[in-house]
């Protein structure tokens, strides 16, 4: 396929797996009042299969940083027209990594390539001191091709970008990223709790 038959192609799979996944969700919410770890699992299924199309996102089109380079380019892939569901694909160079932070808003994870290991936290505080919060590590979950993360608004994890590849992934929200205000970051050493960095969270490109 040339460029522009990628691209075309591109665009319905991904319209194809959104309407799925908003099916899925709208059925969730329906039955339970709000999104469920179920309806996440299925979700991720939806998209799994939609990262397995890996000709459809070539590295030509969503590089990442020049090499050695810190930090993401974030493509914007879809949106819908309300910030609802948003569909980013995020490049990044091996070497990364972020503070553990929340999304407020549920989210999936998969990849066209690479891995990025995702540590899951749980807190043990009560939670009654403004600005502060221990964490404790639950678990950990290597995204990387055939294998994903569902996480629901109020789960924590961190992410630290391994390997020796590039990364390609496909993050999907139920809210656009731009629209997280109240998201916060965790600092595990002092025990904080800080606003996350909205500057982080703007798209470098559409596709």
């Amino acid at each position: 396929m040339n460029a522009a038959d990628v691209s075309a192609a591109r665009t319905a799979a991904v319209g194809a797996t959104i309407e799925r996944i908003r099916s899925l969700e709208q059925a969730a919410i329906r039955e339970s009042g709000r999104i469920t770890r179920a309806a996440l699992d299925r979700i991720k299924q939806e998209m799994l299969a939609l990262a397995a199309q890996e000709q459809l996102f070539p590295s030509s089109e969503f590089p990442p940083p020049p090499a050695g380079e810190k930090g993401s380019r974030r493509y914007l892939l879809r949106e819908d027209p309300d910030n609802r569901l948003a569909l980013y694909m995020n490049a990044l160079n091996p070497g990364n990594e972020t503070r553990p932070h929340d999304h407020t808003t549920w989210a999936v994870v998969v990849a066209v390539q690479g891995q990025e290991l995702n540590r899951v936290y749980r807190r043990t505080d009560p939670g009654g001191r403004e600005g502060e919060a221990r964490l404790q590590l639950d678990r950990e979950v290597m995204v990387e091709p055939g294998r994903g993360i569902a996480l629901m608004p109020e789960d924590i994890h961190s992410i630290h970008t391994t390997g020796t590849v590039p990364t390609r992934h496909l993050h999907m929200y139920g809210l656009a990223l731009e629209r997280l205000d109240d998201r916060v970051g965790y600092d595990l050493q002092a025990g904080t709790v800080q606003p996350y960095n909205q500057a982080f969270m703007k798209p470098n490109a559409t596709r």
